[in-house]
């Protein structure tokens, strides 16, 4: 048996240069939230929309199981043979290419591939999230897929993961599980107070604000890894918390992190990470920094809800 070569330090933290891959980024995006919203169709609502996001996997990105009548499913995002797969229970399956396509021949695809394993595909067309937005069956503007920048990016996805799984593992208050959210790009977990938070104000473009007001009914400590986009072209790791507590964007934090009074929310530029000596020690840093202001200043019962 040939035993396959391991990657070295610097392809396992990948340099992902933003600019370089940002047509194939907005696609992807886009194709991520036809493959979630299928998943919204046949999940059961649960609190603050933990039913919706993907999962990093072996792989690439996937629904995981998708346990409905009158099947069960999964569909995965496989970003080393670059293909969609749907598979159902009975051992059914199809492979759809993943290649330089637009939107909407993805989402015809999908919906036929769909269809012939029976399952439904009647998902609400718009995008969520994004201002400006056309409807997946008719965006055939983008339409960019470079296999080798996806590829990095579920890569930086998988060591992101394994970090934000380390930081959770500290806590024994509610948690959300590291998560990646289609919506808005970006992969979370989520630390929670206990306590019931202010009404989020909404205004999230495309998404009801009855959903922004009941993901954020109670008060969180957040943080993810972000990719970036057109207005921000910095993959970055980022940190917040709502409300956010007085003082909280003068916390220190790790030398390379800054708060972007912009965003409300503190960021530490994936590349920093990437370079640093010991890139888990500094994304742990920044994760517990962060973490830490917003449980002391919001006056967290952090005796019992830390590990």
């Amino acid at each position: 048996m040939e035993i396959p070569q391991t990657h070295s330090a610097q392809q396992d933290w990948p340099q992902l240069d933003f600019p370089a891959w940002q047509d194939s980024c907005a696609t992807l995006h886009l194709w991520t939230q036809i493959i979630g919203k299928i998943r919204l169709l046949h999940m059961p609502w649960t609190n603050h929309s933990w039913h919706v996001p993907l999962y990093v996997s072996v792989r690439g990105l996937t629904t995981s199981l998708i346990a409905c009548k009158p099947m069960s499913f999964e569909i995965e995002f496989d970003f080393i043979a670059h293909r969609l797969l749907i598979q159902i229970a009975s051992g059914a399956q199809i492979a759809l290419p993943l290649r330089s396509q637009s939107v909407a021949a993805f989402y015809r695809e999908v919906t036929a591939a769909l269809h012939a394993l029976g399952i439904e595909a009647g998902i609400r067309t718009m995008p969520c999230e994004l201002p400006d937005a056309t409807p997946f069956d008719q965006d055939e503007s983008h339409c960019a897929y470079d296999p080798e920048y996806v590829n990095r990016f579920w890569r930086a996805l998988l060591q992101s993961t394994r970090v934000l799984n380390a930081f959770r593992a500290r806590y024994l208050g509610k948690c959300s599980p590291v998560h990646f959210f289609w919506g808005s790009f970006d992969l979370a977990v989520t630390r929670f107070s206990g306590r019931a938070a202010p009404p989020h104000p909404g205004g999230v473009p495309n998404l009801p604000d009855w959903v922004a007001r009941e993901a954020y009914s109670h008060e969180v400590s957040s943080c993810g890894f972000w990719p970036g986009n057109a207005g921000f072209p910095h993959a970055s790791y980022y940190a917040y918390a709502y409300p956010e507590p007085q003082g909280y964007a003068q916390a220190k934090v790790p030398p390379d992190a800054h708060y972007d009074s912009a965003l409300r929310e503190f960021l530490l530029p994936y590349e920093a990470v990437r370079t640093a000596p010991d890139p888990d020690a500094l994304l742990l840093d920044f994760l517990e920094s962060t973490y830490a202001a917003a449980a002391a200043l919001g006056d967290w019962d952090r005796k019992t809800l830390e590990r």
